[in-house]
């Protein structure tokens, strides 16, 4: 039987109901578990699919649930969790990627990946691209002969620029490469990217999924021989492990994605379209605006617009960034994304492209950041209120 997306985040990967078991289930924060010479081994190595729970570095009862329930909700056929967003990605491209290999990646994306790629990659012997993903043709002449892996971001961090995910897998699968695709932003609710033709999505789950702001997480999910090798690889080995604490958390938070993303959807679009008429305002860039210069693409990838919004202002962006970390007072002037409260936070253009993306990419983000954008995580309070606290805030 099939499930909506709903009925998953609440029961996805649940086993048979037993009498006087928890109906909510509990995190097992045990380290080691009772095993047997047959069952597994010592080594990494000789792990099986059906091997019980041995050691929480390799698998956990708590983690594997969070696992199951995020396969079903991206239609993948396994999932891997990690302690982090960045660990999930990074954990990705040590297991896919050695010396001599190349990866192609977004011009626009999360700046630790970014950074990541740019100085850590090549002490590693693996040569890196950036490319602008919402331009397949700019994709496609990026690629090598020893090309191994696409990795795009969409919506990407902080100008929620698109890629056409179906377009960019076509092109890299014809040039022998893998493509993973950071959904974070756009959430299961928004889009499925394996479904579209993506090898890999991976989220952060310290953000939407989680939803609350109080646990770090990553994943990745995919097919299960892939991930299986992940967490042979990668995982056991780098142990960079999700606690089991912060994966009761999160599952806690999945239960009630799909209203808070219609909520979100809902606060960022009334709060989009006031900013857009503000004197004050030079450009807002959300998926879901009708201004949004890839705004066909959205309505066709993307079934909701997910929370987070940038903008722009005429005059000193310094100047109203310390304006509004003094004036504000429901949304609170903070990093991060994906929680229940509106956060704000002044990003510049010179900091992002100084530290993340190519001197190459610098006259296409300009134009979307202009001297730097307002990246607004718009939270579940009332629209009206957040709109009168910008209001009151931009003076």
């Amino acid at each position: 039987m099939t499930h909506h997306l709903d009925t998953l985040a609440l029961h996805g990967g649940d086993g048979d109901r037993v009498v006087g078991e928890p109906l909510a289930p509990p995190p097992v924060l045990s380290t080691t578990y009772f095993t047997h010479p047959d069952a597994v081994g010592f080594s990494a190595s000789d792990l099986k699919a059906d091997a019980p729970h041995f050691y929480s570095r390799w698998s956990n009862p708590t983690l594997e649930l969070l696992e199951q329930r995020l396969a079903l909700l991206e239609g993948g056929e396994a999932a891997l969790s990690f302690g982090s967003g960045m660990a999930a990605i990074t954990g990705l491209f040590a297991g896919l990627l050695q010396a001599g290999d190349h990866l192609v990646l977004s011009d626009v994306c999360y700046a630790g990946v970014a950074e990541y790629a740019r100085h850590t990659l090549p002490r590693q012997g693996v040569e890196v691209s950036f490319a602008d993903s919402s331009n397949p043709d700019a994709v496609a002449a990026a690629l090598r002969p020893n090309t191994r892996l696409v990795h795009i971001e969409t919506p990407a961090n902080p100008i929620l620029k698109l890629t056409d995910i179906a377009a960019v897998a076509a092109i890299a699968h014809a040039g022998g490469a893998e493509l993973s695709v950071d959904s974070t932003i756009a959430t299961p609710v928004g889009t499925n990217p394996l479904a579209l033709g993506a090898d890999y999505v991976c989220h952060s789950l310290t953000k939407y999924l989680c939803g609350h702001g109080d646990a770090l997480g990553g994943a990745v999910i995919g097919r299960a021989e892939p991930i299986a090798r992940l967490r042979k690889d990668v995982l056991i080995h780098h142990g960079a492990v999700l606690s089991p604490f912060s994966a009761y958390l999160i599952l806690r938070g999945i239960e009630t994605l799909g209203l808070r993303m219609e909520k979100h959807q809902a606060n960022a679009r009334a709060v989009a379209e006031w900013l857009e008429r503000h004197p004050k305002v030079r450009r807002v860039l959300w998926p879901g605006l009708a201004s949004h210069e890839q705004s066909g693409l959205a309505q066709r990838q993307m079934r909701n617009f997910s929370g987070l919004l940038s903008f722009s202002v005429n005059g000193d962006s310094t100047e109203m960034a310390r304006q509004l970390a003094e004036r504000l007072k429901l949304v609170s002037y903070a990093v991060s994304l994906g929680k229940t409260k509106s956060l704000c936070f002044y990003i510049p253009t010179d900091d992002i492209l100084r530290s993340s993306f190519a001197l190459a990419d610098e006259r296409s983000y300009r134009a979307s950041a202009g001297d730097g954008v307002f990246r607004v995580s718009v939270g579940l309070e009332d629209a009206d209120a957040l709109i009168a606290d910008f209001d009151a805030a931009l003076g």
